[in-house]
């Protein structure tokens, strides 16, 4: 698992210093930066060197943060495919779980314009982060 953490800004927040939905966007792919490294270490984003895309993000809102408090941005493998991946990305403020999502990104060639497998070598990083949904917080059996 992966942590960071993520200090609001003001534009973050609307007039009653809620966080806004669009902050967690920015903080969740902040997150996913050392999941890019293990592909692209430089993080260089030429279509020679950069292997992921995007294919879906989703976000489920618990609890409401405040700006003026720091939150803890966590990222996970939940799931590893032939040549995609799920991330997981859980936002906690004071101890709480506020708010979590999910990522699926492709192992992707730019130049050939296709899908590509992942890598035994890449797939044994990615296994090092890997969390069962069981064991997840805020989840039923938690």
């Amino acid at each position: 698992m992966f942590t960071i953490k993520v200090t609001p800004r003001f534009g973050d927040a609307d007039g009653l210093r809620h966080i806004n939905n669009i902050a967690l966007v920015e903080w969740f792919e902040v997150g996913r930066n050392p999941i890019f490294r293990i592909f692209t270490p430089d993080l260089d984003l030429s279509h020679e060197k950069w292997r992921l895309i995007l294919v879906r993000t989703e976000f489920d809102y618990i609890g409401q943060m405040y700006y003026g408090e720091d939150v803890e941005i966590r990222s996970y493998i939940t799931k590893i495919g032939n040549t995609s991946f799920t991330i997981g990305h859980e936002a906690w403020q004071h101890d709480e779980l506020k708010a979590r999502g999910k990522a699926v990104l492709v192992h992707y060639d730019f130049i050939e314009g296709k899908s590509k497998p992942i890598s035994d070598s890449i797939r044994k990083s990615l296994e090092k982060h890997l969390v069962k949904e069981d064991e997840l917080a805020g989840t039923p059996e938690n």
